[in-house]
């Protein structure tokens, strides 16, 4: 039997948080052809999450800040995933990548 609609919506945004947390990751995004969304009845979508079902992976989609090599920013991701659902298979997807945060000036 499934989760709940109201337990998929809170662990799809969950998860998003725990990703977006990343200081590497500027935003979730959904993915091509925004296939990387959670639907949630009655409540639009979790863009940048589709929790897989089954033995399916979790999928995470998100815009990278350069700086950290990417495989190594995809480890972390499913990691910060893992945080939050245990051990699953987790896929990440890079939609772009833009330019690092500019550190702040020295006084």
């Amino acid at each position: 039997m499934p989760p709940p609609p109201d337990a998929v919506a809170a662990t799809a945004r969950a998860v998003a948080d725990a990703v977006a947390a990343h200081p590497a990751v500027a935003r979730l995004d959904g993915g091509p052809w925004g296939t990387v969304t959670s639907h949630l009845p009655g409540r639009g979508r979790v863009d940048g999450v589709r929790l897989g079902v089954g033995d399916e992976p979790v999928e995470v989609a998100v815009v990278a800040r350069l700086g950290l090599p990417l495989p190594q920013l995809a480890d972390e991701l499913a990691a910060a995933v893992r945080g939050v659902l245990g051990p699953v298979p987790v896929d990440v997807t890079f939609s772009d990548v833009v330019p690092a945060l500019a550190a702040a000036p020295a006084l």
